[in-house]
């Protein structure tokens, strides 16, 4: 039943072995989730955002791992839907919002510049009744500026409520933090909405920078939405850049800021303050 409506619905589908297996990986992969925040096995790795008309760092994204004591380190796409299911990502989220701000403040105590960090903020976590409460818990203890932080909301969350997602993202506004919106472009967000969301960003998502060069379609695409963007005076991040090529399009197109490959892959909290140091990444942009 499940399979079905994973495919669509209005379709059948007969038993095959594999739907076992899956079943059990993923009884298996939430029973050891349930543990593993007692049992301090997540960690959080960083990639930097960068400015891509004077090549500085402009932010940087925290970034969630899992460090099983058995499989090794498991990648989000693996587990997080798991925690979202069994809305075991609200109390994991408090743990990366809370993590991330910590982090932030270590890097100001070493000596380094203030640095706007990003974190992802899932639907369950978005709409539950302590998350603002818990955004400024997170920024008091850790004493960094709200205007160092950044939430990463997708469209998808902020349409299943439109007018509540208004009412909480101006909250947070009020708060003080920078709000942004992930995987611009393959929601289904109205203009009308996007313009009554206080944000500060759009990041587009990679599926329109992947193949810009092979797919006219899709280059035009991300023309548009960065544009859009432009329109609406907030910053375009563009995710995923992994060729020079895909770098010099969002540059002719006026594109704010871009993350990934190219620049630098996710990495230690150490590593990334070597990076600060330096003022710019290893990939310079010209």
């Amino acid at each position: 039943m499940y399979e079905a409506k994973k495919l669509g619905r209005n379709n059948c589908q007969f038993f095959r072995p594999e739907m076992q297996a899956r079943v059990l990986e993923w009884q298996s992969l939430e029973g050891s989730l349930r543990c593993a925040l007692e049992r301090n096995e997540f960690m959080l790795m960083y990639q930097p955002k960068i400015a891509l008309e004077t090549g500085e760092i402009s932010g940087v994204e925290a970034l969630l791992r899992w460090k099983h004591p058995e499989r090794g380190l498991i990648q989000p796409l693996k587990f997080v839907p798991i925690a979202e299911e069994s809305g075991l990502i609200v109390p994991i989220g408090r743990w990366v919002l809370l993590e991330a701000c910590r982090q932030a403040r270590a890097w100001i105590d070493a000596g380094l510049p203030p640095m706007r960090i990003a974190v992802n903020v899932s639907a369950l976590q978005f709409a539950a009744k302590d998350f603002l409460s818990s955004v400024r818990a997170a920024l008091i203890s850790t004493g960094i500026d709200p205007s160092n932080l950044e939430l990463e909301l997708t469209e998808t969350v902020l349409m299943q409520d439109a007018e509540s997602a208004v009412q909480t993202l101006r909250a947070l506004k009020d708060i003080g933090v920078q709000l942004a919106v992930d995987d611009f472009g393959v929601g289904y967000s109205s203009f009308s909405y996007l313009r009554k969301f206080p944000l500060d960003a759009l990041k587009v998502d990679r599926s329109f920078i992947n193949d810009i060069s092979s797919n006219a379609d899709n280059a035009m695409i991300l023309s548009a939405l960065i544009n859009i963007g432009k329109s609406l005076k907030h910053r375009v991040v563009a995710e995923g850049v992994e060729t020079e090529e895909q770098l010099h399009f969002l540059q002719q197109e006026g594109c704010s800021e871009g993350q990934g490959y190219f620049f630098c892959r996710p990495v230690i909290a150490e590593k990334f303050a070597e990076f600060l140091e330096r003022g710019v990444t290893e990939s310079a942009v010209h």
